[in-house]
């Protein structure tokens, strides 16, 4: 008897509209994409917030770094929060979203580089971060990483899955445009890839 073969889990692909205009998007969002990235809060609410009134089943990526005190206005407009790297922050989503009745899906962010210009926590205080973040009440989902631009991702992807058996998620945020091949192939669930879809930025 044949065995059955693992179900194979296709990424969903975050298309990372930073910096471009809502009219270069549009074309997109008409297709019936509905994941999109931005990296900026303010950024965000002013392009997304009438879309997403008009269209609910949009779901809005926050990819970039979250300073607290703009904690208050992500929760309200993101969907998932890709970057959550430190107890304040933690805190303070978790504090928001009792405030405004809301849950928003969150990846924590890993620095597997341990590069001083990134955010992330090290790898070796993921655990207890984790648990941190879940006696919160918070919704983490996965975890998420960006490696160090001049290397080869592999390494650092094959890593990111060791450590998601760590705290037992589903998700796991890695892969862009220029390597989002090598991520599929260790069972990334979210791609965030900006150029590929909608060009080089100026």
């Amino acid at each position: 008897m044949l065995e059955l073969e693992e179900k194979i889990r296709i990424p969903k692909i975050i298309a990372v509209s930073k910096t471009f205009k809502i009219d270069h998007i549009l074309p997109l969002i008409q297709y019936g994409h509905l994941d999109f990235g931005e990296n900026k809060v303010q950024e965000a609410i002013e392009k997304w917030t009438d879309i997403k009134l008009k269209n609910k089943k949009i779901k809005l990526h926050l990819i970039g770094k979250l300073q607290t005190n703009k904690v208050k206005f992500a929760v309200k407009i993101f969907d998932y929060i890709h970057s959550m790297d430190n107890e304040k922050l933690a805190k303070k989503i978790a504090e928001e979203q009792v405030k405004q009745n809301v849950k928003p899906k969150i990846f924590i962010q890993i620095n597997l580089g341990n590069e001083s210009q990134k955010s992330g926590i090290i790898k070796e205080n993921l655990l207890d971060f984790y648990k941190f973040s879940k006696d919160l009440g918070l919704n983490i989902i996965g975890i998420m990483c960006i490696p160090p631009f001049n290397e080869d991702s592999t390494k650092f992807f094959s890593k990111m899955s060791e450590l998601q058996k760590i705290t037992n998620t589903e998700e796991l945020s890695m892969g862009m445009s220029s390597d989002y091949l090598r991520a599929v192939e260790y069972k990334s669930t979210y791609l965030r890839i900006g150029s590929n879809i909608f060009g080089q930025r100026s």
